[in-house]
């Protein structure tokens, strides 16, 4: 059985807040989740993956100086951190930890919102919104396939069923809006971990998807209002930022968070999405220093299309839940330097991973607790110590 919930389950967290004021609905555990009684209308997760705290302070120190201001995310009203470990592991890997946000459960590492023993398992938060009318969309940096993405929209006991995933995107779930990586998995050479082929980029297609491939076309579309996109830009995840030419044919996350964004407000007045920073955990897994600066200053810069799109209108303000947050941290990396007085300029460092595994050398994930910045309707549940399946109660909350 794949959920245990329908679409109009009540469960135990009934929305709090409808467009007349009512009270602050408070949760089991006491969280008040909407203390400004505003209805929410857009759902925004921005999701940095395997971004530590020691990445924030290296990628403010290069893009802002030392003394500088924050970075675009750090503005938020809301900070707080979330505990991260999986159902059988003290170390979370992606699919488990989307996936406690995505389903408000502890998987095991590698189950995406399914698990293995055939416990029922909720409906995830994409469906749920889906049910209630809501526009979706998907955008990300790795495969759109990927654990993160693919919490959001599957189930599958194996995050490894790329194809898979793919399939069940385009004849299941149907997110309105898809853009990333991955074009191998919608049309592989051969099957995936589950044993599942076939062209889904064509299917895609014959469902009222326009489908793109390039950074040109995706600007092409969005102008031309598709109502539905599919943008797969790379067979495998996108090119690091760091080793783009310019120009690129690829477009930017910026670039996918403004089309997604342009695409979900014109077709429906309320909708949620995912956009995930998902370079950053493959950057940090091979120690490139430079590259992390890279990846978590382009996040920053789609963080900032974001805040943007929302301060453009007064409505926005009052009706948008955004979330920035971390699944895991990756190699414990730390912002470094000599003690020795003098002996380096200020904003200076190195950097280097604590947890490395060689050879060759490349990081592990941590067990780290790791950060949510966060804003709007239903944050300031978020704005404390919590776990990590409590981001699940507070958007299901406000989706109803």
């Amino acid at each position: 059985m794949r959920t245990k919930i329908t679409a109009v389950a009540v469960g135990v967290l009934a929305l709090a807040v409808m467009p007349t004021a009512r009270a602050p609905f408070t949760s089991p555990g006491g969280q008040k989740l909407l203390p400004n009684n505003h209805e929410v209308k857009h759902v925004i997760i921005m999701v940095a993956d395997g971004m530590g705290l020691a990445d924030v302070t290296a990628a403010r120190i290069r893009k802002n100086g030392i003394g500088g201001p924050s970075l675009r995310f750090e503005t938020l009203d809301e900070i707080g951190y979330q505990r991260t470990y999986s159902e059988k592991n003290t170390v979370t890997d992606s699919a488990a930890a989307a996936s406690a946000w995505a389903c408000g459960e502890k998987f095991v590492n590698d189950e995406i919102c399914q698990h293995a023993d055939l416990r029922p398992n909720n409906a995830n938060l994409l469906e749920l919104a889906k049910a209630e009318g809501w526009a979706t969309g998907l955008v990300s940096t790795q495969t759109i396939t990927n654990a993160t993405p693919a919490a959001f929209g599957v189930h599958t006991t194996n995050r490894r069923c790329e194809t898979d995933i793919a399939r069940q995107y385009v004849q299941l779930t149907r997110p309105d809006v898809m853009l990333g990586g991955g074009r191998t998995a919608f049309n592989p050479p051969k099957p995936d971990a589950c044993a599942i082929s076939g062209d889904f980029t064509t299917l895609a297609q014959s469902y009222g998807y326009e489908y793109v491939v390039s950074v040109t076309e995706l600007q092409t579309a969005v102008a031309q209002r598709a109502r539905r996109l599919l943008g797969l830009f790379s067979p495998s995840y996108m090119t690091p930022e760091i080793s783009r030419p310019t120009p690129s044919a690829e477009p930017h996350l910026m670039d996918m968070t403004a089309a997604a964004l342009d695409t979900l407000d014109r077709v429906n007045d309320r909708f949620f999405v995912m956009i995930e920073g998902g370079v950053i955990d493959l950057v940090n897994h091979v120690e490139n220093l430079d590259a992390q600066v890279a990846e978590v200053s382009a996040f920053d810069d789609s963080v900032g299309v974001v805040l943007d799109w929302i301060n453009a209108r007064e409505e926005r303000k009052q009706h948008t839940l955004l979330v920035v947050i971390v699944d895991h941290e990756t190699g414990g990396f730390a912002v470094m330097g000599t003690e020795a007085p003098g002996a380096q300029p200020l904003g200076s460092f190195t950097g280097g991973w604590t947890f490395t595994i060689t050879p060759p050398a490349t990081a592990g994930h941590t067990g780290t607790d790791t950060m949510i910045w966060s804003q709007g309707p239903g944050s300031a549940a978020l704005g404390k110590a919590i776990d990590n399946t409590t981001v699940y109660e507070v958007v299901k909350a406000v989706l109803r």
